[in-house]
């Protein structure tokens, strides 16, 4: 059955308590986690076929799974350069039979982890022009706070990179705090409900198809007066 998804069920019905203490921490102490010669390799792989194809302004899809989300993201922005990255090589080399016609010319996927690239992306300071973190694994249990992305220690990195970062769940205390940490690194967001025309991942089809409200929170970088 497709339409099947349980919604997400939690202890937590608000904002962890411990998410300030959490955010200020990983700004004030350098994460010192090497990084991964595989992640190197494939994020100067993704860079090098960007700049081969003009560097344009660049788009990374963070998590992108089976690449469905690289895909459209590369359709509605023919003039960007998109790079889906994941760390699963048998979600990105799986078929894409569900894909209907060509394939666009203007994306690539990178197999590596998010932690890797999100600090690559900073050191080098590579601008990226939007980003995406589309349905994370939400991580609901109290608990689990340092495993969502907004208390793990990359997130500054994370929020450091796109002119536009936009992150979607089906969980709205994860966009809320999502929100809130963004907050706390000196990024503005909103949080809104998200009703998507067309989806843009096989979880938020599915989501969709089982009734779950989704939402979304985006922040905007302004524009140098």
């Amino acid at each position: 059955m497709f339409a099947n998804s349980r919604p997400i069920a939690s202890a937590q019905t608000d904002a962890h308590h411990q998410l300030a203490t959490r955010v200020a921490r990983h700004l004030a102490e350098p994460f010192r986690k090497p990084i991964g010669e595989v992640s190197r390799r494939a994020l100067d792989a993704a860079l090098a076929s960007w700049q081969a194809a003009g560097g344009a302004p660049l788009i990374l899809d963070a998590g992108c799974g089976v690449g469905e989300s690289t895909l459209r993201l590369a359709q509605a922005f023919p003039d960007h350069f998109v790079i889906g990255v994941d760390q699963s090589e048998k979600r990105l080399t799986a078929g894409k039979d569900w894909w209907q016609g060509a394939l666009p010319d203007n994306f690539v996927w990178a197999r590596a982890d998010l932690v890797d690239v999100w600090r690559l992306l900073q050191r080098d300071r590579i601008a990226v022009s939007r980003h995406y973190v589309l349905y994370p694994n939400p991580w609901p249990k109290i608990g689990h706070l340092g495993r969502r992305w907004h208390g793990h220690a990359v997130f500054p990195a994370l929020a450091a990179c796109g002119d536009y970062l936009e992150c979607r769940s089906n969980w709205p205390v994860y966009i809320d705090e999502f929100a809130q940490a963004l907050a706390l690194v000196g990024r503005p967001a909103r949080t809104e409900p998200w009703h998507p025309a067309q989806p843009m991942t096989p979880f938020e089809r599915k989501y969709q198809a089982s009734g779950h409200p989704l939402w979304r929170c985006v922040s905007e970088r302004l524009a140098p007066q």
